[in-house]
């Protein structure tokens, strides 16, 4: 990990600079230490809400039932799928509904977070993986800060680096951090990926391409994105001069991107025999949501096209007016994308993956309960919130977070007996 040296704040006679004696103790701290102190913080702070949650489970139909302990919600949802995975493995006889339809299996479900979690568990014998699972989540966290910290602290200065901790590691999704879920070891290879291409330390992208593509779907988008940046970086290349050697590793990268992004539907296809056993077995999860909708063919955003009318009608709203809706969210968001100050200050690598992500969900993406979660790695986005000055706006944020982290803690894992109170 590269090193993270405390380096002077200059003092500002103003009202959004921080009191003196804590810009003092604030500078003369490591980097390394305050951004483990935030993040233990934060951590015992989803510590305790996670315990309340336990007090909240046993409502009717709630799937953690009277007995809800800490240990049973790292285990619980999809951690149960990577524990599957561990004993058994993936299946080579998928199984099939009464219709005759692919239902749910472990191959929608990526091999790298489990097996490092398995090995983080030796140490605690043959029931220890969630342990090791929470192990792993909780020191990738970690990890994902520091470098979330270097990464920022170059665009946008040391405090605001700082204050982007505290969002990240406090947000909405701060149980993430805790429990047996793939997000945060994807984050951290996608914030060393990202960081490397900053730093124009191509050669170290290509491992890290490769464990994304076996974390977490999502790797098409990053490939999307080094093709972009590399229509940005020829367009601006009188300024910012592109040699030979960048153009290879952009082009050699895109395409292992591209190729990684699309080999788990070759490896389930050969294992089982039946080539499109990865799509069907990811639109057996629709059916959840939408029993007379389950089998529809993959089409590129059909799946918004679908869902956002039946949400709306839900609710007691016409179908239109959810794409409506819909339409107006994904124009302010690539509005903050292009003229967002604080955005345009984190650099086009960030902005250019935060579009092509954003892209790959309205393609590929069935929007329901996990849609948060699925947004998660957009999260280095919150370096423009950390930016502004404002230290009551810096507070305001940082309590949002932690009572949006509440409401979701409560909902998926206290409650957690209806179909939108799925993580």
């Amino acid at each position: 990990m590269p090193e993270l040296a405390a380096t002077a704040v200059p003092r500002r006679r103003n009202a959004a600079a921080a009191p003196r004696w804590a810009a003092r103790f604030y500078a003369r701290t490591p980097a390394w230490a305050g951004i483990l102190a935030v993040y233990v913080g934060a951590r015992l702070i989803t510590t305790g809400l996670m315990f309340w949650a336990t007090t909240l489970s046993g409502a009717p139909g709630s799937r953690f039932g009277n007995g809800a302990s800490i240990a049973s919600f790292v285990t619980g949802w999809d951690a149960q799928w990577y524990w599957y995975i561990v004993v058994y493995g993936y299946p080579t006889v998928l199984p099939l509904g009464p219709d005759g339809h692919i239902t749910q299996n472990a191959w929608a479900f990526l091999p790298v977070y489990p097996w490092v979690s398995q090995v983080f568990a030796f140490p605690f014998g043959s029931g220890g993986w969630g342990v090791g699972a929470a192990l792993v989540s909780l020191v990738a966290g970690y990890l994902c800060c520091l470098v979330l910290f270097r990464m920022m602290r170059g665009r946008i200065g040391r405090m605001a680096a700082m204050w982007t901790v505290v969002f990240f590691a406090s947000g909405p999704l701060g149980a993430l951090f805790q429990v047996g879920y793939a997000e945060v070891l994807n984050m951290l290879f996608l914030l060393l990926a990202l960081d490397g291409l900053i730093r124009r330390r191509y050669v170290r992208l290509y491992p890290l391409i490769v464990l994304m593509g076996f974390t977490r779907p999502g790797v098409l988008a990053f490939a999307l994105m080094l093709g972009l940046m590399l229509v940005l970086r020829w367009v601006r290349r009188k300024a910012d001069p592109l040699t030979g050697r960048e153009v290879v590793h952009y082009l050699a990268l895109g395409a292992l991107g591209v190729v990684v992004g699309f080999a788990w539907q070759v490896i389930a296809g050969v294992a089982t025999g039946v080539p499109n056993a990865y799509l069907e077995t990811e639109l057996s999860w629709r059916g959840f949501w939408m029993p007379q909708d389950g089998h529809t063919v993959f089409s590129p955003f059909e799946g918004w096209l679908s869902a956002v009318p039946y949400w709306a009608q839900l609710l007691g709203l016409p179908g239109w007016l959810g794409l409506v809706v819909l339409a107006l969210l994904v124009l302010l968001f690539a509005a903050a994308l292009i003229f967002g100050p604080g955005v345009r200050r984190l650099g086009p690598e960030i902005r250019l993956f935060s579009a092509s992500y954003a892209l790959y969900l309205l393609a590929v993406f069935f929007p329901q309960s996990s849609t948060l979660r699925l947004m998660f790695p957009i999260a280095p986005l919150w370096g423009a919130v950390g930016w502004r000055r404002s230290w009551w706006l810096r507070i305001a944020v940082l309590l949002a977070c932690i009572g949006l982290q509440a409401l979701w803690i409560a909902n998926v894992y206290g409650f957690a007996n209806t179909f939108w109170r799925v993580p």
